[in-house]
Formats: C-alpha cells, sequence, structure tokens
C-alpha cells in the first residue's frame, strides 16, 4: 500500500497572482506547508503537482531545493493532473493539499489517515469541521480514477474533488470528527485573498519559530477580527 500526498501548486491564481511563493513570517506559502507536512508520522511521500507553463518554473525551483518530488501537467484540469500524477508515482490512496493551506493541522490528517485506512473508505475528510483551510481529504486512487474517467464538467476538471462531493451516494464516505474547540469552520486560515494574506501573516508571525496549532490559531484569529 503506497500513500501519496499531492499538493497542487501554481503561480497563475485569479484574485491573489503568485500567491505560493509571497513571504508569510519569513518565508515562502509553499515552505509552509511543505514544512508542517514533514512533521506527519506516517511513511507518506509528498509531491508538489504544478502546471507545465513557464510561469510555473518558480515552483519547480523551490520544489527541488527542498528535495520534494515534483510532478507537472496541465495547468487547468486540475483534476488530470492529480490523476496522472498518481498514476506516475503508483499511489494507493492519495491525500489532496493546496499550496494556499499554510496552516494544515497535521496532528488531524494523521488521524484522517488512520480513519480512511481503518473503515476501508472511498474518500474521507476533515474540510467542514475544521477551519477553512486547516483540513484536508484523502481519496482512494479507484475513486480518483473514477472522477478523471467520468467527471467531464469544466467544474470537475478544475476542482478535484468536485465530482466526488456531487456523487457522495456512489462513494464509502467518512468525515473526522474532531474536538468541539477545534470545529471553526467559519473561521478562514486560507490564502486567497489580500485580507487571507494579511491574516495569514498575523498567525505565522506571532511565533516564526514554530508552527503553530489550530487552537491558537483560532484564538489570534478571534484576537485580531
Amino acid at each position: 500500500m503506497k500513500v501519496g500526498v499531492i499538493i497542487q501548486a501554481r503561480m497563475g491564481s485569479t484574485r491573489l497572482p503568485g500567491k505560493v511563493l509571497r513571504h508569510i513570517a519569513g518565508k515562502p506559502l509553499l515552505d509552509h506547508v511543505l514544512g508542517r507536512l514533514a512533521t506527519l508520522d506516517f511513511p507518506a511521500r509528498a509531491v508538489v503537482a504544478t502546471s507545465s507553463q513557464p510561469q510555473d518554473d518558480p515552483i519547480a525551483a523551490l520544489v527541488s531545493a527542498n528535495s520534494i518530488a515534483l510532478f507537472r501537467g496541465r495547468e487547468h484540469d486540475v483534476l488530470d493532473r492529480y490523476y496522472r500524477c498518481a498514476v506516475a508515482f503508483g499511489f494507493d490512496h492519495v491525500i489532496r493539499l493546496t499550496a494556499d493551506n499554510p496552516f494544515t493541522d497535521i496532528e488531524e490528517l494523521h488521524r484522517l489517515i488512520e480513519l480512511h485506512l481503518t473503515e476501508g473508505n472511498d474518500y474521507s475528510n476533515s474540510l467542514n469541521v475544521l477551519p477553512l483551510g486547516v483540513g484536508s481529504e484523502i481519496f482512494t486512487f479507484e475513486t480518483l480514477q473514477r472522477s478523471a474517467y467520468e467527471g467531464y464538467d469544466p467544474n470537475y476538471r478544475e476542482h478535484v474533488n468536485e465530482f466526488i462531493l456531487d456523487h457522495l451516494d456512489n462513494f464509502k464516505v467518512g468525515l473526522l470528527q474532531v474536538e468541539a474547540a477545534k470545529c471553526r469552520p467559519d473561521i478562514r486560515l486560507t490564502v486567497d485573498t489580500e485580507e487571507d494574506y494579511k491574516r495569514a501573516c498575523f498567525v505565522a508571525g506571532y511565533d516564526p519559530d514554530r508552527w503553530i496549532g489550530t487552537l491558537e490559531a483560532i484564538r489570534l484569529c478571534l484576537q485580531s477580527a
């Protein structure tokens, strides 16, 4: 059994171009994602999946500097990029992360992997229980493959999980339960707008020498509101 973490990243964000390499607390946003992931106590291989466009060469350079595996594919057909990446690396299960979420809860990610594998789910997630940008999701290769083969709608090609979410009755689904204090889906800890970026800088900058935990990040967000 081979579990992989595929982190989608590209420079061409519509609302905040180049955000994945913007500096937060002294280092690029993508470095925060990779740094947190390195603390995961589970044998999962990380791959950054970016596009084959020249504008994403700086992402490829940063990934290589971090000695992380790299895959390059279609820019806008992200579902195809994920599927081909999973095939190339022989993954049986795929954890999906995005390069604009610097506060992924690694402890809950570990619990999510255990839930997914123990229950034999097709798809498991913690997206709607944790703050936005803190949760994660994992699916089997077969589920990803079905999405890639049957998800023809343009929205499915752009958003990897949309086909699954629109057809939940066709899959065995697991939802991670988290402690009540972490259950704050109303709080944004993703980076999609300038306001998000400023919030991320404030939270990460509170103590740049360590990874801020979810409970502390929630407290800081409420403090700055």
